[in-house]
């Protein structure tokens, strides 16, 4: 890794806390069509016909293109400034709305959800950031709220619009994607108009694996360690949610599909808002015992065959996402300068995609061979246990903090 040199750090200009909610504004919208496809699945399987592990493989797509623009728009965005990463973000989810609207294949839905990635991995890094440096200095702590809650809430969105237009208009697989369209044209203008400072300058490669200066560190895997687990839950229900609901519950309603998805991110969204007054440590520890009985509940939602079961366990999903993504974020946004800001961000979302990408793809690989039940218990049992594990991390570093100040 070459030296870096920065520049001083132009600040935006100060605004007031409504800016600092229009800016997660774009982080919405980008994130309304990272999940948008959910609750479509089912309809693309019977049209063009592919197994369950097909189906992960087309979300690790997703995730391929988002931990590649990780690789790259953290750096980019500390050194030349937020927009002209987030613009061609923007640009992208469009092109990738136009592909799912036409997609009759397999590769056509694998290369839309690619730069589906792409997008939201820039957006995680810049857009996040952005708000960030919308807030100032004396706002942090309502910059990290917001754009994390836009995250999830426009996360949550995605799967719920597409579910209702595609029961409820022709066209099923076309309707939410030029609904999205028009969506991230606000969402451009929105870019283009945001006050922003000037890029920090630097040297060095510019596609690296995010690095985090020494201060941010422990913040950085605080938040993977709980943040982890939580996403590669929800991911879990992203990708294999309507076939578990489909083949194992008898449950085959996209509306219902998109409705469990919306509510998995609504959690996510609503337990933020209620963790905000906490420390950082109980809102990491609080990440972990969500994600631990959300993978309990996924696995007794087979052994029971029961649909509120399967409800609860994405529900707790989703709060254990969100406060593990809420928690890191704001442990990172008090410990890391602005200028490396977004790379300590992209490091964090790093972490946490990586299994969010590889444990899903074995449960489908594994249903397959052993059928849906298999892959699917096995995945609980696995991801609880990373959970249990990252709650350790965060109990040790608690009790070394208490020592050190006692």
């Amino acid at each position: 890794m070459g030296s870096t040199v920065t520049v001083p750090r132009t600040e935006a200009p100060r605004t007031g806390g409504r800016s600092v909610w229009a800016a997660a504004w774009p982080v919405f919208a980008v994130f309304v069509l990272s999940n948008a496809p959910t609750p479509l699945y089912v309809v693309w399987q019977r049209a063009i016909g592919f197994s369950a592990g097909t189906l992960t493989a087309v979300f690790a797509c997703y995730i391929a293109g988002l931990l590649g623009a990780l690789l790259v728009a953290g750096v980019v965005s500390d050194r030349v400034g937020r927009k002209p990463v987030l613009l061609p973000a923007v640009a992208a989810a469009v092109a990738a709305c136009v592909l799912f609207a036409v997609a009759q294949s397999v590769p056509l839905l694998a290369l839309a959800r690619l730069l589906t990635g792409l997008a939201v991995g820039a957006t995680v890094s810049a857009g996040m950031a952005a708000v960030t440096d919308v807030g100032g200095s004396d706002r942090k702590r309502v910059a990290a709220l917001a754009a994390s809650t836009a995250m999830v809430l426009g996360a949550g969105s995605g799967p719920l619009l597409a579910g209702i237009l595609s029961e409820a208009l022709p066209g099923p697989t076309v309707t939410v994607f030029l609904v999205e369209i028009a969506v991230l044209t606000t969402a451009f203008a929105v870019v283009a108009r945001l006050p922003l400072p000037a890029g920090a300058g630097g040297r060095g490669p510019w596609i690296r694996i995010p690095s985090v200066v020494r201060e941010g560190r422990t913040a950085v895997l605080l938040g993977i360690a709980v943040f982890g687990p939580g996403i590669t839950a929800t991911s879990f229900v992203l990708s294999l949610g309507p076939s578990v609901l489909a083949h194992l519950l008898g449950v085959a309603d996209r509306v219902l599909a998109g409705a469990v998805a919306f509510a998995m991110f609504l959690a996510a969204t609503g337990v933020q808002f209620a963790a905000r007054r906490f420390g950082v440590g109980v809102i990491l520890l609080g990440g972990t015992i969500a994600t631990m009985t959300s993978m309990a509940a996924l696995v007794l939602s087979l052994v029971a065959t029961s649909l509120p079961l399967f409800v609860t366990a994405a529900v707790l999903a989703g709060a254990g996402q969100g406060l593990g993504q809420f928690g890191g974020l704001t442990a990172i946004s008090a410990s890391v300068p602005g200028e490396r800001l977004a790379e300590a961000n992209a490091a964090q979302n790093v972490g946490g995609y990586l299994p969010a990408a590889v444990l899903p793809l074995a449960a489908g690989f594994l249903g397959d061979a052993y059928g849906l039940s298999a892959g699917v218990i096995a995945f609980g049992v696995v991801v609880g246990l990373a959970a249990a594990a990252g709650g350790l991390l965060v109990v040790a570093r608690l009790r070394r903090d208490a020592a050190l100040t006692a």
